[in-house]
């Protein structure tokens, strides 16, 4: 293959459950329904999980893709403007809601909202979201699904101000509940429809499961799902360009979070948040895994439940990986092979029907570039 050709891989690897739930149907502007099952409407609705990925030649790795996503620049490829909303939780913290479009007085009341998690310290600005929001929040006579949008910001994250002495973790779903709570009420006609990126992809998975018959999303998808923390720490720990390169990014990511709400997190300095952020800001190498082992291991939450006695104790309890078998609504979770942060992938769904389980052979980490020259994603 020349070098100005693109590169072809395998099509995906796709799970299925033996028998895969059948999913109720309604035809638009009828009142006529039926139903199907999740295999046919996956094999039917989303053709390019058959064919093989296409990167673009020039982002051939899941390295080079993932260096990619941070540094490019489509602010004017993908433009998408939000109108902000803080929702002040029931321990006095805040979230911020970001909703798109803008002006939406247009669209009908039972209009559907895509509901998105972001990243580890993302935020709606992000060019993943970007991305995808282009189309979802385009109308219908113009290409575009014709949605609603709402990206709900952890706590300190996106411009979001910390108003309570609680930080975030990696697993914790209650803030998002609330977020849930507040959206269903705000348009009680139209269905969530859920989309999770990496650590929201988790914290996403974890409250579906939860929630079961009760959850307030009526479907779901999650991309670069970290699953098992502790197994994809240890594995990125294991290797040079793991532990020097993306452990490091993580941590000193979640770092200048923490060091942007110093004021905040120390405002009571008798807190057991307080006492964890002064070792925090002493730890000489700031990785992932230091800032999970000297902080939220022991203040991500409240108690009982935290401190946790060590960092993997606190990874078991907020990963993903053994969720999947409480989940009630249709699922797809997509990973890709090459992912150079989340390399241990559990593909069986726990034989639930409602999920389906991808495998792609590359774009790295929430990237998928693919394209001849110029760079598409998803």
């Amino acid at each position: 293959m020349g070098i100005l050709g693109c590169s072809t891989s395998a099509p995906p690897l796709i799970h299925f459950a033996p028998k895969t739930a059948q999913i109720p149907l309604k035809k638009s502007n009828t009142q006529e329904e039926s139903s199907d099952s999740l295999r046919n409407l996956v094999q039917d609705k989303c053709p390019s999980l058959f064919t093989p990925f296409e990167p673009t030649w020039w982002l051939n790795n899941g390295h080079i893709q993932t260096t990619y996503s941070v540094f490019a620049d489509i602010s004017q490829v993908d433009s998408v403007w939000y109108r902000r909303q803080n929702l002040r939780l029931v321990d006095g913290g805040t979230l911020g809601l970001d909703f798109a479009p803008i002006d939406d007085s247009a669209l009908r009341d039972d209009t559907p909202i895509v509901v998105i998690l972001h990243g580890l310290t993302g935020g709606s600005y992000e060019p993943y979201i970007k991305s995808i929001l282009t189309h979802v929040i385009k109308p219908v006579d113009k290409g575009g699904l014709g949605y609603r949008a709402v990206i709900p910001h952890s706590r300190g994250c996106g411009g979001v101000p910390i108003t309570s002495t609680k930080f975030y973790s990696a697993g914790g779903t209650d803030d998002f509940r609330q977020a849930l709570i507040y959206i269903s009420h705000r348009y009680p006609r139209a269905i969530l429809l859920g989309l999770g990126f990496s650590l929201g992809s988790n914290i996403m998975t974890r409250y579906i499961a939860q929630e079961g018959e009760k959850c307030r999303l009526s479907s779901a998808c999650v991309l670069a799902n970290p699953w098992d923390l502790a197994a994809n720490s240890d594995i990125l720990s294991g290797t040079i360009i793991g532990r020097n390169v993306y452990n490091n990014a993580l941590g000193t990511n979640l770092m200048n979070v923490a060091k942007q709400h110093h004021k905040a997190l120390m405002a009571d300095r008798s807190l057991p948040i307080a006492k964890a952020l002064e070792p925090l800001m002493s730890v000489a190498q700031m990785t992932l895994t230091n800032f999970d082992k000297v902080f939220l291991s022991q203040v991500g939450g409240p108690p009982p439940q935290f401190p946790y006695a060590t960092v993997n104790e606190y990874y078991n309890a907020m990963s993903s990986h053994e969720c999947v078998g409480g989940i009630t609504i249709p699922y797809l979770a997509i990973n890709s092979a090459d992912d150079p942060v989340v390399q241990y992938v559990p593909m069986h769904g726990a034989g639930n029907g409602f999920a389906v389980m991808v495998l792609t052979s590359g774009g790295g980490h929430l990237v998928d570039g693919r394209g001849c020259r110029v760079p598409g994603r998803w």
